[in-house]
């Protein structure tokens, strides 16, 4: 990595892992995960539900539950968040990093106007005093495109459809300008045209702001137009890593070219709907060999006997697969 590069890293997590103790064993909910974020950069994590994506997330945030515990290190321009103390996460977190959750009403509180709980962020993390909070607060709430927002305002969350209220908590995030926005799964409970409208809005913000962007998603299809680039998840582990064009085009590991079989199309019957065999494994009874082996159509004995390693495929796009579908020049060269 070159030195202008290293300067453009915002996140980088290094042999990154995840562990839950419970009554019946220890649960390695990520195992040993590599990934550089940096600045101004949309990337993707795509994979089923239970792969891991927001736990990998909510570690760094220091949201983990408490049988919770991960291991390795976490940089956040250099600094390992992992090895904060509370009160130093308190003053990282919220401001240079800021998360965007699933349901918009488990992430307000019921019993705050909205007024409240924005202005709250800008005068703890910007040091605003309250007036200048408000003018500020209102100018975001017009900016993520909340109608009459004066109005609004004054509200509490239950008076706000689902919509609205998902654009609140995005304004809450973006408020103190943070440098890395995560935002998990925060279009699955909104309608398709709300979603849409919701992922523009992270397009835009984020450009201009340059925040880096973490879009956590369990469909590879919401990715497709926002995303620079996407990690894809599997039982704990990222399978495959490509520029988003390349992943669509190229998928390499049997499941990123799974899922993107999965997604439905207009012109696509229903009884023609392409679903993945089997279930994701038990975290605590993993493969010996490859994690999605007992799912994989191109299994083979050393699939089963050893787990593969990532490895680089083409610049930018790496797999973790000994049998990784063929790119398209080796499928012209062997023609």
């Amino acid at each position: 990595m070159t030195d202008q590069t290293q300067k453009q890293v915002l996140l980088e997590l290094k042999d990154y892992s995840i562990t839950f103790k419970t009554p019946d064993g220890d649960v390695k909910a990520v195992s040993n995960m590599n990934l550089t974020v940096r600045r101004g950069e949309r990337i993707a994590i795509v994979g089923e539900s239970g792969s891991g994506k927001s736990q990998t997330f909510l570690g760094i945030m220091g949201l983990l539950a408490k049988n919770g515990q991960t291991s390795g290190q976490a940089l956040l321009e250099g600094r390992d968040v992992l090895s904060l103390k509370p009160r130093e996460l308190d003053k990282v977190r919220g401001k240079d990093m800021a998360m965007v959750f699933q349901d918009p009403m488990t992430a307000l509180n019921p019993s705050l106007k909205i007024s409240r709980q924005l202005t709250e962020q800008l005068e703890i993390h910007r040091g605003f005093t309250a007036r200048a909070a408000s003018v500020e607060a209102l100018d975001m709430l017009k900016r993520v495109g909340i109608p009459d927002p004066d109005r609004r305002f004054n509200l509490y969350p239950h008076e706000l459809s689902g919509g609205m209220r998902q654009r609140i908590v995005i304004a809450m995030a973006l408020l103190t300008k943070p440098k890395l926005l995560i935002a998990d799964e925060p279009t699955t409970a909104l309608d398709v045209t709300i979603q849409a409208q919701i992922l523009d809005l992270f397009n835009d913000l984020t450009a201009e702001m340059n925040t880096a962007l973490l879009m956590i998603t369990h469909d590879l299809g919401v990715v497709a137009g926002l995303a620079d680039r996407v990690a894809v998840m599997y039982a704990g582990r990222i399978v495959e890593e490509a520029p988003v064009d390349e992943l669509f085009e190229k998928p390499a590991h049997p499941y990123t070219a799974a899922l993107h079989a999965a997604i439905p199309r207009p012109d696509q019957d229903v009884d023609d709907l392409v679903v993945i065999p089997g279930r994701p494994p038990n975290l605590q009874h993993l493969p010996k060999g490859c994690n999605f082996s007992p799912r994989c159509p191109k299994v083979e004995d050393d699939c089963i006997d050893r787990p593969p390693q990532l490895e680089t495929l083409a610049p930018q796009h790496c797999a973790a697969c000994f049998h990784p579908f063929p790119r398209r020049e080796e499928l012209l060269t062997h023609a």
